[in-house]
């Protein structure tokens, strides 16, 4: 997933539309309508996503979720 968008950074409470894990990727559909995906559901719907034109933003290389901070300290 290598599309970005610059509306706004997805933060630690930001949650999948899916699972209710830590969301990773937003996605805007053309539509407007925008969806929040963990890393396993953005890439389980990758490709969908990408034939509907949606536009991308994966942000998983910068968040750290909070027991990933914690283990580090």
């Amino acid at each position: 997933m290598n599309t970005t968008l610059t509306d706004r950074e997805l933060i630690a409470s930001d949650r999948c539309d899916r699972c209710g894990a830590q969301a990773q990727i937003r996605v805007e559909l053309a539509s407007g309508g925008e969806l929040l995906f963990c890393l396993h559901h953005g890439r389980a719907h990758e490709a969908r996503l990408r034939e509907l034109d949606a536009r991308i933003q994966d942000e998983s290389s910068r968040l750290v979720t909070a027991g990933a901070a914690s283990a580090e300290r």
